[in-house]
């Protein structure tokens, strides 16, 4: 797998540091710029290869959103991931529709990040999980212009759950694959099949089809 290049924009030091750490650590990803602002982040851009931006929304000078746009003049084709503290769904939305990839959160684990990060670069459209919740999956759909909504729409147990049953099993067997209560599956499948629009078992694995959510077989 080619590596991708990564620019990191925060007005944070520290944070900048943390996340180079992070990310250099990570097979195929490599940190090859960081701005402090949306100035910065411009001019880097002119002058560096990148696949992805990493951006925070809060940044002096230029912010963002904005840079978000300008981001998108000079560099059409490049990621842009936005990392922030901003968890409301009016940071999300503007985000989005000034042309972001994905909408992550410092408060999302090191491993979300690097998930965020890799579903973006596969030309996926990325909503932190914590956020996703907040929203219908019709709504979702409308945000992610020009890349496919994530399976990060599920949690990992929702996930595991759909994944079993597009496989095949029913919720007793998934009960003891998983070591959970029949009742407990019931419920999350109720919840999936609520946050993906689905009807019926047949389109719970046509979704599970279409994000890519089943095991690569052996």
């Amino acid at each position: 797998m080619k590596e991708a290049r990564i620019i990191l924009a925060d007005d944070h030091v520290l944070i900048r540091r943390g996340l180079k750490k992070i990310i250099d650590g990570e097979d195929n990803l490599r940190v090859v710029g960081e701005a402090a602002d949306g100035l910065e982040l411009i001019d880097l851009l002119e002058n560096t290869s990148a696949d992805l931006v990493l951006l925070d929304i809060s940044m002096p000078h230029m912010r963002g959103i904005e840079a978000i746009k300008e981001v998108r003049l000079v560099r059409p084709k490049i990621k842009v991931l936005i990392l922030t503290m901003h968890s409301s769904k009016e940071f999300l939305c503007s985000a989005m529709q000034a042309g972001a990839n994905g909408y992550a959160l410092k408060e999302d684990s090191d491993v979300e990040l690097i998930t965020a990060i890799k579903q973006c670069l596969d030309g996926r459209c990325y909503i932190s999980p914590i956020l996703a919740d907040n929203f219908l999956p019709h709504e979702l759909e409308k945000l992610c212009v020009g890349g496919r909504l994530t399976g990060k729409l599920l949690t990992n147990r929702e996930k595991q759950v759909i994944v079993l049953v597009a496989e095949g099993n029913k919720s007793k067997e998934i009960a003891d694959i998983l070591r959970i209560s029949i009742r407990t599956v019931e419920h999350h499948r109720a919840n999936i099949m609520r946050k993906i629009g689905a009807k019926n078992t047949a389109e719970m694995i046509r979704y599970v089809i279409q994000q890519g959510l089943m095991p690569a077989a052996e």
